[in-house]
């Protein structure tokens, strides 16, 4: 659904998550996670671009198919590099073996069994010939078993993991690893409210199971926490669906454009489970998926209220005061 009158995005929603997809302009020196260096050429002067068709099956795991430079000897220390964009812990640089796979080619496989930490990881090449990892440019990417995935409800911990091309050309992995898990279903603005179905992993509804709107702007008393509106929950199974009305949201309205984030309680005293979607192929869903914002009326002034999804593809409501509509 794409609106024909959308929310202005603020401050609030530039800073809403530290994994932005940010990468080096300029190249950079060696040991460092730029782009490619302008000495990995050829015989004749043109860069030697490695690229990695990717395949991802139903469970999460992924294969990368890469184009081998010709006459490149297929060292046992070859291996693809994945490190995490802004990490530099010891679990943030994975090396999955990289072998041949028939003429020209190399193949490197991520099991779903592979834990990676949720954010954004950098894609390499290193041969085995004595040089640093290459970054590797994106091939064709088979993805069609990540649309409407459908992992047993009961699964502890969901790991996501989606392939896509950086704004600079390269090739990276957007990673999600979460347990429970409540992925968005359906999404229905009226002028009710916001209707939100889905489906629960890694928990079951009980008594109490409820939606939670949480503002995500901290009150001026430091102690004090953040707002939160209450709506129950209606369950069938795994299944939940939820309407969250606009009269409390537009009622706590102060100034600006102001954020909620939307998560789910399955039962009375049960940790609160995040809302988003995952399971697709669409990597960044803040630029894909697009809601309308609907006006609603208060005693001072006509604000505007609509869903979107965040950086991280979690699932929020902002509202918006007039200058920002």
């Amino acid at each position: 659904m794409t609106a024909s009158s959308q929310l202005t995005v603020t401050g609030d929603e530039m800073k809403e998550s530290s994994a932005i997809d940010q990468e080096p302009v300029v190249p950079v020196s060696e040991g460092t996670d730029g782009p490619e260096r302008p000495e990995e050429r050829g015989d004749e002067g043109e860069p030697v671009e490695l690229r990695a068709d990717c395949i991802a099956d139903s469970a999460g795991g992924l294969t990368f198919d890469l184009n081998a430079p010709q006459d490149t000897p297929a060292a046992w220390s070859a291996a693809l590099v994945l490190r995490l964009r802004g990490g530099d812990g010891a679990d943030d640089e994975v090396r999955l073996p990289l072998g041949p796979n028939g003429a020209g080619r190399l193949r490197a496989v991520l099991p779903s069994t592979v834990a990676l930490a949720e954010g954004r990881w950098n894609a390499y090449a290193d041969l085995g010939d004595g040089r640093d990892p290459r970054r590797l440019l994106p091939g064709v990417n088979d993805l069609r078993s990540l649309v409407d995935r459908r992992p047993l409800a009961g699964i502890g911990r969901l790991g996501v993991r989606i392939p896509y091309a950086t704004k600079f050309g390269n090739l990276a992995l957007r990673s999600w690893l979460r347990g429970p898990h409540a992925e968005a279903g359906d999404i229905l603005v009226a002028p009710g409210g916001i209707t939100v179905s889905g489906r629960l992993y890694g928990a079951s509804a009980g008594a109490g199971a409820r939606a939670e709107a949480r503002a995500r702007h901290h009150p001026a008393a430091p102690d004090a926490e953040p707002a939160t509106v209450t709506v129950p929950l209606t369950v069938e199974g795994p299944e939940f669906r939820f309407t969250l009305p606009y009269e409390e949201l537009a009622g706590r309205w102060e100034h600006g454009s102001e954020p909620w984030d939307l998560w789910l309680r399955p039962a009375e005293g049960a940790g609160p489970v995040r809302i988003a979607r995952l399971l697709d192929d669409v990597a960044d869903k803040k630029q894909v998926f697009s809601y309308p914002a609907l006006p609603v009326r208060t005693d001072a002034e006509q604000l505007r209220i609509g869903p979107y999804y965040t950086l991280d593809n979690d699932l929020a409501v902002r509202v918006a005061g007039p200058a920002e509509s």
